[in-house]
């Protein structure tokens, strides 16, 4: 063989160069598993180990003894927070994957607990029971979220009970683990409670109502002790009020005099109005517009009006609404209203006028109430009732009512937008007297309530159950009372399956026999909802009910549903079948917003 030193060299360069640029592989990590924990702690190990940070790249052999070195107190360090120091750990490598064998053993619990505040708030009552409340004690498993949890509930007592200079002087958990056991000493120095002080409002660009009216939102005087809660009811009301876009109340302790805060409460006003359109279908009421205005403020005393008009084929209504700002005792609004109402469907010609002077208040975060006083005149006739002749005017029927209505809504939820804990209530009484038919002097009394429960099933799936119940008692027959003021069922919200107020009592000849509503109600429904993703799921449903005179007629329907979590708000399309009515066409209803 030939003798070529220079081709032993370039073969030997070219072999270094490669190796230079492509160092040797020791293996590839395809996946990390932990076994004998619990989900949440070995979700709290997976995520805490180096070595399943780099699962999938290819790793050098000192890389790869560095990671797997790391494994076992990278472990332990992430077993501390659940209470287990002395946790036996095998770590193994099977091929592509690495075990990790845990026995977390016992758990070490918690021997002496010291928690104490000292200064003002000492003997402030919220603050003793967040003390009180703390966990984890003697006896408990030390679970450093629970600690955490705690210790951070205590300090957030102290800044919103208006301690901001309370200083956590003493931390200490102290662990012995041949023991098992530790102990826990917290120490707040809470100094003097600071107070509320002046409030400035800026809105800006420029000033749309009166200062004067905004300090009646100003739940306090000058001096009084700080409470958080207070700030938060000020923003509150200012939201309600539906004025300003951007709100910002700024609490400043460190301009604070004598211990005085002074709140500066920067707005800015939205825009002043608002127009609506839309369009609408109903089987009833025929294909249809919706045209709104909403005047957000008229002067600079926050006076508000609102126009609404529905106008369809069969069914038109015109609503007119002026609302002027109440605060005294709570926030709401003195409220005049006029609405007229034309309603010329196949089964009945209905014109109603209606006026309502009202007071609304908000009586705390869940309950809201209305009291009001109602003035109807309204004009009837049944179609089942005409005798067909055209030249024949229709046989209407008069009424004219006066009467005071309560409303109450509360409202207990997680997610007003889509519940999944928790319920809704509303309710309503109302008591007059008029007269309909020649006949003076009607009087009435109606009660009616409904309510809706959630309650979540697992990540993707709540259940669902709605009531209904309405009574009325009355000194006459039903039928003198309007349309409007008996009760109905049928339809969405309702009776799904059933056309809009199908069920019910009813009068004309066999085929034609159309619903007129009756003087009780009582619905029921319990549908299952289950999303197969963040945005679409399906629900199946049952309703049943009926509105009746003397005893309810059942009428029952089925049906299922898809269920889209819009960008505006949950939108629910549903189809149901009437079990009474084998014949009846299936009922599709759609609705989009919020439930509550």
């Amino acid at each position: 063989m030939p003798h070529c030193p220079r081709a032993r060299r370039a073969v030997l360069v070219l072999l270094l160069a490669f190796g230079a640029a492509f160092p040797a592989w020791a293996a590839r990590i395809a996946r990390v598993e932990v076994r004998g924990l619990d989900a949440v702690m070995t979700t709290n190990v997976v995520e805490s180990l180096s070595i399943n940070d780099e699962a999938g790249t290819d790793l050098g052999d000192r890389r790869l003894a560095y990671l797997l070195e790391q494994v076992e107190p990278e472990t332990r360090a992430a077993l501390e927070p659940f209470g287990y120091y002395s946790p036996t750990i095998k770590v193994t490598r099977d091929g592509d994957a690495v075990r990790i064998d845990v026995t977390p053993g016992a758990p070490v619990t918690v021997g002496r607990v010291s928690v104490h505040v000292r200064g003002d708030a000492a003997t402030d009552a919220p603050v003793t029971a967040q003390v009180n409340a703390f966990h984890p004690v003697t006896g408990e498993t030390l679970d450093h979220t629970i600690y955490e949890a705690s210790k951070t509930r205590i300090s957030r007592v102290l800044a919103e009970r208006g301690y901001f200079d309370a200083d956590l002087t003493t931390h200490r958990v102290e662990v012995t683990r041949a023991t098992g056991d530790a102990n826990i000493d917290l120490l707040w120095a809470s100094g003097a409670r600071y107070r509320m002080g002046a409030v400035t409002f800026t809105q800006t660009p420029k000033s749309i109502v009166d200062d004067t009216l905004l300090r009646k939102l100003v739940r306090w005087e000058p001096g009084a002790p700080y409470q958080q809660a207070r700030i938060e009811r000020l923003r509150e009301s200012l939201q309600r009020l539906d004025y300003f876009s951007g709100i910002d109340v700024a609490v400043h302790p460190e301009k604070a005099v004598d211990r005085n805060v002074p709140i500066d409460v920067a707005l800015t006003p939205a825009k002043r109005t608002v127009y609506t359109v839309g369009l609408s279908y109903g089987s009833d009421s025929g294909a249809g517009v919706r045209l709104g205005m909403d005047r957000r403020w008229l002067n600079r005393r926050g006076h508000k009006a609102t126009f609404d008009l529905d106008y369809a084929q069969r069914r038109k209504t015109v609503t007119l609404q002026y609302r002027i700002p109440a605060f005294a005792w709570v926030d709401g609004w003195y409220t005049i209203a006029l609405q007229g109402a034309d309603e010329q469907t196949d089964f009945i010609d209905n014109r109603r006028v209606e006026f309502v002077a009202s007071r609304s208040g908000r009586i705390n975060r869940r309950l809201d109430a209305v009291a009001g006083v109602h003035v109807l005149r309204e004009r009837w006739a049944y179609a089942a009732e005409d005798d067909g002749d055209p030249s024949t005017p229709p046989d209407f029927r008069y009424g004219s009512f006066v009467y005071p209505q309560l409303d109450a809504t509360y409202v207990d939820v997680d997610d007003r937008l889509m519940p999944r804990r928790g319920f809704g209530a509303s309710a309503f009484v109302r008591a007059g007297q008029g007269s309909a038919e020649g006949v003076n002097g009607v009087l009435f009394v109606q009660a009616h309530g409904t309510i809706s429960l959630y309650r979540g099933l697992g990540p993707r799936s709540r259940f669902i159950a709605r009531g209904e119940v309405g009574q009325t008692w009355s000194d006459t027959a039903t039928d003198l009372l309007p349309p409007s003021l008996r009760f109905h069922a049928g339809g969405e919200r309702s009776i799904r399956g059933y056309g809009w107020r199908e069920v019910g009592p009813r009068i004309g000849a066999p085929g034609q026999r159309f619903a007129v509503g009756a003087e009780k109600v009582i619905t029921a429904s319990a549908e299952y909802e289950h999303y197969f993703n963040d945005t679409w799921g399906a629900a199946a449903f049952v309703d049943t009910g009926s509105a009746f005179d003397d005893r309810p007629d059942l009428h029952t329907g089925v049906g299922f549903g898809v269920r889209w979590k819009s960008p505006v708000g949950p939108v629910r399309v549903d189809l149901a079948h009437g079990l009474n009515s084998p014949d009846s066409p299936l009922q599709i209803y759609l609705s989009l917003g919020a439930e509550l």
